[in-house]
């Protein structure tokens, strides 16, 4: 085995030399004394990387940034974006960079980013380029939690500590995030893409995407109208596992909606607590437009948009493309109704089979009295889980009003509910937001202890454990309103 000053470690850098348009090669500000906070070593083990060297100085340089591996050519990222509906034609990675692409054991290929690693020319106004401990550390409680859920997600490697105070309100820790995903290609790279370079360029862009992420496509009548239905199909299964587990991603602008289907960018992000489709925790979506139930219908729209820079490319008569496009965008909803309803009768203990007018007025009611009740999401359907199994008492407790549940209750048991399948689609424990905010505020003040044990319980979601109840249990009255910050 290689020595830890060695590294063994080589990356490909084909999106910075295929589009380099889309692209500004750029480095990492040196840190001025790196340390690694957390390192996701089964994730390390899945890229084939040994953790040991890793946690070696070089190791920890190289996930700070300012180690270059072979192969690699550090590039911040262009794209434009519709944030909160308006268009701004120049975002991009402002303090971020794409070091390179890595092979995994598998032979998949995935992307290895760094999130708060300095200025880069993308950056606006008074932007200094850094992040804050506290939101690298969000970002990689909440991506592996997700990923334990079951839910596509970009993920995290690891989050380190550059040895720099960054201001925010107060002085604070810097921190860099290394991040893995499929790739950082985004509705809003295509929106760059034909800004910047025209139809040529989207369609270079879009060939790129084909390979990567939708290779049957290739093969397809029309390929590029294979490769929108492919990422339309994709983010309906997505966004139906948002809703499944009560999550709320809070910016769902067109720059954060990947063409792989994963999930991106967690900033003001959260789950629910007592169920309320109008729920909204960041503090800058002032109109709830990225509010709990409109994720499905903010994500046929940010399609919509994905789909106007395909225009040219499904057809070269104006009017068969958008009628090419409008027919491919309206099967969105019926597939993610689909998969919501799928997910949502396995949750329930329901067959798959079972006919849809039997199964949706029990979904429709409960509903309408898990929000009339401001039932816990989360718990609910774990204790329901009980109930399948006849223990009544655990879901009967959380309700205010015992009889109309009762009512309820007795409907949806006649049609035999299964516990088992139950128990391995409802959570036991998500990041509760509360925990999530304690564990980041200790770890800023120094102490991991509270980080790491959230972080054992969201990775290992439906296995309930003794002695863990606070981790399964909704905020306590004093936390209060919620809200979340971007942390830029």
């Amino acid at each position: 085995m290689s020595s830890p000053a060695e590294l063994d470690i080589t990356l490909d850098h084909r999106f910075a030399q295929e589009l380099p348009e889309l692209s500004i090669p750029w480095s990492a500000q040196a840190a001025t004394a790196p340390q690694l906070i957390v390192l996701n070593e089964p994730l390390a083990h899945h890229l084939g990387l040994d953790p040991a060297e890793l946690q070696s100085p070089e190791g920890v340089r190289l996930l700070v940034g300012n180690r270059v591996p072979r192969g690699a050519t550090p590039v911040a990222q262009g794209y434009s974006g519709h944030q909160f509906g308006s268009y701004s034609p120049r975002l991009g990675d402002g303090r971020a960079l794409l070091l390179g692409e890595l092979t995994n054991d598998e032979g998949q290929l995935r992307d290895i980013h760094l999130k708060g690693s300095g200025r880069t020319p993308f950056a606006r106004g008074g932007a200094d380029g850094q992040a804050a401990l506290g939101p690298m550390l969000r970002e990689y409680v909440i991506s592996e939690a997700m990923h334990a859920l079951g839910i596509p997600t970009t993920r995290s490697l690891a989050v380190l500590t550059t040895g720099d105070l960054v201001q925010r309100e107060t002085a604070l820790p810097g921190a860099v995030l290394t991040r893995v995903a499929k790739s950082h290609l985004r509705v809003g790279s295509f929106q760059y893409a034909g800004t910047t370079g025209g139809t040529e360029l989207v369609r270079r862009l879009a060939d790129h995407a084909i390979a990567r992420h939708a290779p049957e496509a290739a093969s397809a009548e029309n390929p590029y109208l294979a490769l929108f239905a492919s990422v339309a199909s994709a983010q309906a299964e997505l966004i139906a596992q948002w809703m499944l587990v009560g999550f709320v991603h809070g910016v769902m602008n067109t720059d954060n909606m990947t063409i792989s289907g994963e999930s991106i960018d967690y900033g003001p992000c959260a789950f629910l607590d007592a169920f309320d489709p109008a729920a909204v925790y960041s503090s800058i979506d002032q109109n709830g437009r990225y509010a709990y139930r409109n994720q499905p219908a903010i994500a046929e729209w940010n399609l919509a948009r994905f789909a106007e820079t395909l225009l040219p490319l499904f057809d070269d008569d104006d009017d068969h493309a958008i009628a090419l496009a409008q027919e491919a965008l309206g099967a969105f909803r019926d597939q993610y109704s689909a998969a919501w309803s799928l997910g949502m009768k396995t949750k329930l203990g329901l067959p798959q089979d079972l006919d849809d007018e039997v199964s949706s007025p029990v979904i429709h009611d409960l509903m309408t009295l898990m929000q009339a009740q401001s039932l816990d999401y989360t718990s609910f359907f774990r204790a329901l889980t009980d109930a399948a199994s006849g223990d009544l008492q655990p879901v009967r407790r959380q309700a205010l009003d015992p009889d109309a549940l009762d009512a309820w209750l007795k409907g949806w048991r006649e049609l035999s509910p299964d516990a088992q399948q139950m128990a391995q689609v409802n959570p036991v424990y998500i990041p509760r937001n509360h925990l999530v905010e304690e564990a980041l505020d200790a770890a800023t003040d120094g102490d991991l202890s509270p980080l790491h044990q959230l972080l054992e319980v969201v990775t290992d979601p439906y296995r309930e454990r003794e002695g863990y109840a606070r981790y399964a249990s909704p905020a306590p009255s004093s936390f209060g309103p919620y809200r979340t910050f971007c942390g830029t």
